[in-house]
């Protein structure tokens, strides 16, 4: 369970800091669904969870879903559309979630807290960049592990390269200019408080409840280091039970 470390602890949010959050995380959503110069980082994002999936999979939970972009990338039986659970912590964009993708369950809610479904429930978790975002990981983490199945179920996660040069610099020539056309306030006051979890973190965190089945490095798989690329994708299969701590 947590460590001492964790929660991390953020400082908090005046109102009209919080309608600026809230709106700026639809906004940037939406400008990566719409440009298409982001279409390579987004191919990847989205199917590197498809490619790497379990074989005849049912149910599926994705912790925050966002605006539902990934759901454009699979193709899912009817079957699959119903077992299919959309977490997201912002109901703005749940609200597009339900409007866009009807087939599939919405559900509002802090994947750091405990959901409302059995013991090994589902054959798949997607984690598409949302872990580098929690203060409180390892309980998301021992969750995720929770309800996960044992046996045939698969924790599939990208997350970016968060401090690397590469990052940094694409960040200024992507979010941040997004942020600017929007907003006179600093950007800092979003990303400050938004990727707060390395990649060591991440890992370490990961560990005890989860082995590395595979992993990929995007844009450049052939260098598998942190500083050169941008985001990291993980296929993880669960441990029987986690390792003491």
């Amino acid at each position: 369970m947590p460590t001492a470390k964790w929660p991390k602890t953020l400082p908090p949010l005046s109102t009209e800091q919080q309608v600026r959050s809230d709106q700026f995380m639809q906004l940037w959503h939406e400008e990566l669904a719409r440009r298409s110069r982001y279409g390579l980082v987004e191919r990847f994002n989205h199917t590197f969870p498809v490619r790497h999936s379990p074989a005849n999979f049912r149910t599926t939970l994705e912790i925050g879903a966002g605006l539902g972009e990934h759901l454009d990338y699979e193709q899912l039986t009817p079957e699959q559309a119903r077992g299919y659970y959309c977490n997201e912590y912002r109901e703005n964009m749940a609200a597009d979630i339900r409007r866009r993708h009807p087939q599939v369950q919405t559900i509002v809610g802090d994947c750091q807290q405990r959901m409302d479904f059995a013991d090994g429930y589902f054959n798949r978790i997607l984690a598409i960049h949302v872990l580098e975002h929690l203060p409180d990981l390892p309980a998301c983490l021992y969750e995720l592990h929770r309800l996960v199945n044992k046996e045939t179920g698969r924790l599939l996660i990208v997350i970016p390269t968060e401090g690397s040069s590469a990052y940094s610099l694409a960040r200024k020539l992507s979010a941040e200019r997004v942020w600017y056309r929007h907003f006179t306030a600093p950007y800092f006051e979003f990303y400050g408080r938004e990727h707060i979890n390395l990649v060591p973190e991440i890992l370490a965190e990961l560990h005890p409840y989860f082995t590395i089945e595979h992993r990929t490095c995007f844009p450049l798989p052939f260098l598998p280091f942190v500083f050169c690329n941008l985001c990291l994708g993980y296929a993880l299969k669960p441990r029987d039970r986690p390792l003491p701590g």
